[in-house]
This record gives structure tokens, sequence and C-alpha cells, in this order.
């Protein structure tokens, strides 16, 4: 299937590893014109030579460095706005500081660079924006609290801007991966089995007789739905939450 994007200028935040790589590796075969950004230099190289794409190295914490990150990527057409997330912990009693640096690299970043981005979109009448969050922000996980409140910030945040660029030809939507096989939910699992004191295996195992696949998702399947999101036959599609979680997330 063709999804109209061939010649797209395509920008991808964490394009470099994990979810966002196989995002990027998904809109490239459909022919955008890709540039990814993310902080490890060497990983983005890499990945910058497998994809063909342009690469530009990007701190989310450095949020007085995105103007002049916009300005050096160009206007663009569709944005994946990826980040990584906090360090592991509970909700309960976390230095303010870890409360700040958060926020400022998963959720003001993200709202910042949409809105530099947006108004070319908007004059050219055709835009798409995505949000990767993930499953937390619904039903929170318990070593993910500053992500778990963040992440449904960000739902928020995309569910009101989507009606106000809609008419421009913009959509604005979510894509909420279960768990996925990588090296975050790897690390996640490990998080849990310290705090836990059990082993990795036993937790895995748990993990998957919670999803009603019975395993892991593959960072390919959480792409796919994303290239259908930035691509054409999307059009009528915004203001919309896209979980891809096996069945993980119980409630309608």
């Amino acid at each position: 299937m063709d999804l109209g994007i061939t010649g797209k200028r395509a920008l991808v935040l964490g394009g470099n590893r994990g979810m966002g790589l196989s995002i990027a590796r998904a809109l490239a075969a459909e022919g955008a014109k890709l540039a990814i950004a993310a902080r490890d230099e060497t990983a983005l190289a890499n990945a910058a030579v497998e994809l063909g794409a342009a690469q530009v190295r990007l701190d989310l914490s450095d949020t007085a460095s995105l103007p002049a990150f916009a300005a050096a990527v160009g206007e663009i057409d569709i944005l994946v706005n990826n980040t990584g997330g906090p360090p592991y912990g509970s909700a309960l009693g976390r230095d303010p500081a870890d409360w700040e640096e958060s926020f400022r690299s998963m959720s003001l970043a993200v709202i910042r660079l949409t809105d530099l981005f947006l108004p070319a979109m908007r004059q050219n009448r055709w835009g798409r924006i995505i949000t990767v969050v993930s499953t937390g922000a619904v039903q929170p996980i318990p070593v993910l609290g500053i992500s778990n409140t963040l992440r449904a910030g960000l739902i928020a945040w995309s569910k009101s801007l989507a009606p106000e660029v809609a008419g421009d030809g913009v959509t604005v939507n979510i894509l909420m991966p279960g768990r996925i096989g990588t090296e975050r939910v790897h690390l996640t699992d490990a998080a849990t089995a310290e705090r836990e004191q059990v082993d990795v295996e036993t937790i895995r195992q748990r993990s998957w007789a919670q999803i009603p696949m019975g395993r892991y998702g593959t960072p390919e399947e959480v792409a796919a739905v994303a290239a259908f999101l930035c691509s054409q036959a999307a059009s009528y599609v915004t203001g919309s939450i896209y979980r891809v979680d096996g069945g993980y997330v119980r409630h309608v």
C-alpha cells in the first residue's frame, strides 16, 4: 500500500535506536525525506548512515537550544516526538529537581518543538504530528512514577492541540506502545526485579502473563502503526490515541 508520503520531510526524535529507529526505517521505506535527532552522537551517526538520513544532535533538556535546532532542521511535514524516559522510581518523595528536569526534557521540549515546526505545516496545509507515550499514562507502571505522570499530561496536550490545527490539514495523534521488546523495557524489568528481589525471568514471565498475546511486541509492529498515522490515508484521523499493546490495557 502506498502511504502517499514519498518526498515528505520527516523528523524523528530519538531516531537512533529502539522504537524511534524502527519508525525512522518505516518512514524511509515509504520514501520520506528523513532527518533524525538524538543526543548520542555515535549511535546517531550510525543510524543516519543506515537510513541515508540527515542527522542533527539534540539535547531535549537544553530547551534554550530548541529554536536553533529547529532552524537547522528547516521546514518539515512530519514530526515524531519520541523522547527517552526519566529515572526509575515511585511517584512518592521524589526530589523536585527530578520532576523539573524530566518535565523540561519530556514535556516542555516536545511542546516547544511542536510549536516551532507547526507554522510551516499550517501554511502548507499538510502536517502530521505523532507523540509517543506509554501505556503507563493510563495504567500506571509502579517503577515509573514520573514517566506515568508526564506522559499523561502529553496526552491532554495533544488532544487540546488537535482541534486547533485540524482545519489546516495537520493531524495530531498519540502513539501508545505497550510492552515492546526494547532496551528500555528490559531495563524496566531489571528495575522491577531489583525492587522485588526476584530474578528478571520471573518478572518477564509475569509480564507476558498480563498481555493477552503472551509476548512483548516488536519495534517494527509499533513502527507500522506510526507509518499509517503519518500517511495520506490517515488524513481524517486526529486527536486520537493508538495503542499498540497486544491487549495489555484492559479498559476501552
